[in-house]
């Protein structure tokens, strides 16, 4: 078995400013992590692998310094990484992004043959939920996404089944493999790398592509190839001030105060 894991070097948006004249993510001094919901999906390929002995490619599309999310998926059991980093491919929106990402996949299938690609459910940047859907189209593979439990496999027949939580209740699906599957941040807890994994993650070589090796039209990559722009990011305007009451052991007190907040603004009689 084969798993393509997709993981993200994203800005930590618990340290993200919008610059206010420019209306734009300040990134100087901003430390950069992994997508959260990609640890989830790295974390289920490794558990596939503890499970069927499965091979694992981690991929990412970014900079040089996207090096880093890679050697992290290493550090906990991926067998190889691979980084799309290229100029060209700068500026792109999630359709230009799954060009990309599916373009190297179908490359890396020509090697050994991909049965599941795994992704978060989205990124914490962007938050469309859109690249791991449209990696499957772009390869023409079922997709099964918001995934929180992997059931069962069958590795003789190829087939997968899974949980899929819904708005209000879940439902089971069967596919066929090869399957794209983006999962929850519910169907594990990512395990933390050991020293001798971290060590053998720095040795690790990483594999870069450039759309040199990838041979995809410009037009279809980058900012030509997408036809969504960001033109502006702010933060909502706070109109009301927010009132923080108190916790644990100061609940009778917080209720005390709601009520007396209430009786300030009419909205009930004393």
């Amino acid at each position: 078995m084969h798993i393509v894991v997709c993981v993200k070097m994203v800005p930590d948006t618990t340290q993200v400013s919008i610059d206010p004249k420019t209306n734009t993510l300040v990134r100087e001094g901003v430390p950069f992590i992994t997508n959260p919901f990609d640890t989830n999906a790295v974390e289920e390929a490794i558990r596939f692998k503890d499970r069927y002995g499965a091979y694992i490619t981690a991929v990412s599309m970014g900079p040089p310094a996207a090096e880093a999310v890679l050697k992290k998926a290493l550090s906990v059991g991926a067998d190889e990484g691979v980084l799309l980093s290229d100029r060209a491919f700068g500026g792109a929106d999630t359709l230009a992004t799954s060009t990309v990402l599916g373009a190297a996949i179908k490359k890396i299938n020509e090697k050994r043959q991909v049965d599941i690609i795994l992704c978060g459910k989205q990124t914490i940047d962007g938050d469309t939920a859109q690249v791991g859907p449209g990696i499957a189209r772009r390869m023409d593979i079922s997709q099964l996404t918001l995934v929180d439990e992997i059931i069962s496999v069958n590795q003789n027949q190829r087939t997968i089944k899974v949980r899929r939580k819904l708005e209000g209740y879940h439902e089971i699906v069967e596919s066929g493999m090869p399957v794209m599957i983006t999962v929850e941040r519910e169907i594990n807890t990512p395990r933390y790398p050991t020293v001798p994994g971290r060590i053998d993650a720095e040795e690790s070589g990483i594999q870069v592509w450039t759309n040199g090796f990838l041979k995809l039209e410009p037009g279809t990559i980058g900012l030509m190839g997408s036809p969504t722009q960001v033109r502006r990011i702010f933060a909502p305007e706070r109109k009301k001030g927010e009132i923080v009451f108190g916790e644990g052991d100061k609940k009778d007190l917080a209720v005390e105060t709601t009520f007396e907040k209430l009786s300030e603004w009419d909205f009930i009689s004393t």
